[in-house]
C-alpha cells in the first residue's frame, strides 16, 4: 500500500503542511497564520486541530499515513520530542510537542529544528540530489544551516550542530545577538547586508542611488541592495563584493573541514540567483583547500518554501523507522 507522510514547517508568522508520498512527492499543501498569543499555547492545538480536519476532509484513513516530522525554531530534544526557546513562537518554556501532536492525532511524530529540516529537503528531492555529504545555508532574517555527514544530520553533543551563521568571519566585528562578535550571520543574512550597507553609505561621498535612498530614509531591503548591485550602482556593489567575500570564506572553512558534495545556499538572500552564486563560488575558489575546490559543488537551493515541509516528512521516514 502507497505510505503517506505529513510535513510540518512551523514558523513565526506561518505553520506550513504536505501530505507527501513516502517518495517525497507532495500531494496536499495548506498554511495557516501562527498564533503566538497566550505564550504560543494555541500553536500545538491549532497543529493538532488542522491535520485531523484535513485528513477527515480527504476522506483519509490514519492506517494510511506512516507519521508526522515537524521543523521548529528553538531548541530542540529529538528523543523526547520537546522545544525550549523558540522566541519568535512566544515559546519561553519547555513544550511537550511530541506527547501533545501523538496523542491529539494518533499518529507518530518526530521533530527537529527548522533550518535542518530545510536542508534534509534539499539534501533529498532539491539540489542535494540525495548525496550522503551535503551542507544547506539559508540565509534568511538569520543565517540557519543544516550539516549531512555520512547520510545522517549533524546534531553534535547538545544540538548547536549546524549553526553555521555563528562561523566568526570578522574577528570583533559587528557584535551578534549570540553575543558574540563577527558572525556570519551579521554579513550575510537580510538584516545583516542592510546595516553593512546604511554603514557603506556613511563612509561613502560619491554618486549612488542606494546613498540617496538611504540618506533620505528610505527603507531598505537586502534585494533592493542586490538589484542596485545589478544595475552597476557602485555603492551596492561594493557591499555585495563584501558579503559574497564573508560568504565565500564561510562556504569554503564548512568545506575544508567536512569536504560535502554539495555546498547548498537557499532562503530570500538567495533569490539574487547566479549573481549572488558566481560571486560567492570566486571567494570559495580563492579559501577553499586544493582537493575541496575541485570536488565540492556551491548550488542555489531549488526547492523555495517547500524545502521545510518536504525535509520534515523525511525525519518521520527516518526517525519512525530508527525506532521500529
Amino acid at each position: 500500500m502507497n505510505k503517506k507522510l505529513i510535513g510540518v514547517d512551523l514558523g513565526g508568522t506561518t505553520i506550513k503542511f504536505a501530505i507527501l508520498t513516502d517518495q517525497g512527492e507532495i500531494q496536499q499543501k495548506w498554511s495557516l497564520r501562527t498564533n503566538i498569543l497566550d505564550e504560543g499555547s494555541h500553536i500545538v492545538p491549532d497543529i493538532i486541530e488542522s491535520i485531523n480536519h484535513h485528513i477527515d476532509l480527504y476522506k483519509m484513513d490514519r492506517s494510511q499515513f506512516i507519521g508526522i516530522g515537524m521543523g521548529t525554531p528553538g531548541t530542540v530534544n529529538r528523543e523526547e520530542g520537546t522545544v525550549i526557546g523558540a522566541y519568535n513562537l512566544n515559546w519561553k518554556t519547555l513544550q511537550p510537542v511530541k506527547e501533545q501532536i501523538e496523542k491529539g492525532t494518533g499518529l507518530k511524530f518526530a521533530l527537529d529544528n527548522d533550518a535542518n529540516c530545510a536542508g534534509l529537503g534539499e539534501r533529498w528531492k532539491g539540489a542535494g540530489h540525495e548525496g550522503d555529504d551535503v551542507v544547506f545555508i539559508t540565509l534568511g532574517t538569520g543565517v540557519g544551516g543544516g550539516i549531512i555527514a555520512n547520510g545522517k544530520l549533524v546534531h553534535g553533543v547538545n544540538g548547536a550542530g549546524g549553526e553555521v551563521g555563528h562561523i566568526i568571519v570578522e574577528p570583533n566585528g559587528y557584535e551578534c545577538t549570540c553575543g558574540n562578535h563577527g558572525c556570519l550571520e551579521q554579513y550575510a543574512s537580510a538584516t545583516g547586508i542592510v546595516h553593512l550597507a546604511q554603514d557603506a553609505a556613511e563612509e561613502y561621498e560619491g554618486n549612488s542611488r542606494l546613498k540617496a535612498m538611504i540618506d533620505n530614509g528610505d527603507e531598505i531591503t537586502a534585494k533592493i541592495v542586490f538589484d542596485l548591485a545589478k544595475e552597476n550602482d557602485f555603492l551596492a556593489n561594493e557591499v555585495v563584493k563584501k558579503v559574497t567575500y564573508y560568504l565565500g570564506l564561510a562556504c569554503a572553512n564548512i568545506s575544508n573541514t567536512l569536504n560535502p558534495e554539495t555546498v547548498v545556499i537557499g532562503g530570500g538572500v538567495s533569490a539574487a540567483g547566479e549573481f549572488l552564486l558566481k560571486r560567492v563560488q570566486q571567494n570559495f575558489q580563492k579559501f577553499a583547500f586544493p582537493t575541496v575546490r575541485t570536488s565540492t559543488q556551491l548550488k542555489l537551493a531549488q526547492l523555495g518554501n517547500d524545502a521545510g515541509v518536504i525535509g520534515a516528512a523525511s525525519l518521520a521516514l527516518d526517525f519512525i523507522a530508527d525506532e521500529k
